[in-house]
């Protein structure tokens, strides 16, 4: 089985900033992406940010100049650097990890629990 452990949501003021941590563990051989997505209520999930194992970031153009992505491969971990939210950047924070499953030959996906992040204007 593969998990995804969240952490970093939390309430924080128009301008402030968060870190999201997200580490993968479990019955994994090779990690190709990961990243966030979100999905604010009444709307659809959206990416976010992601990167590959290469260091491929791809970014929303809403999070371009404001978040930033980063991964720990050594410990299956990313993380979403936020600088600068905006009362829109609130929504439920999903982690996103696309990779080979041990005693497989392709690539599999899965999605964290999701963290909760808050922005008062």
């Amino acid at each position: 089985q593969v998990q995804l452990v969240e952490s970093g949501g939390g309430l924080v003021q128009t301008g402030g900033s968060l870190r999201l941590s997200c580490a993968a563990s479990g019955s994994i051989f090779s990690i190709y992406t990961m990243g966030w997505y979100r999905q604010a209520p009444g709307k659809q999930r959206e990416l976010v940010a992601t990167m590959t194992s290469g260091g491929t970031a791809n970014y929303a153009d809403s999070a371009k100049g404001r978040f930033t992505i980063s991964r720990d491969d050594a410990k299956n971990t990313v993380f979403l650097q936020m600088n600068n939210l905006k009362p829109e950047d609130a929504a439920v924070y999903y982690c996103y990890v696309y990779a080979v499953r041990t005693h497989t030959t392709y690539l599999h996906d899965w999605w964290g629990q999701g963290t909760q992040v808050t922005v008062s204007s």
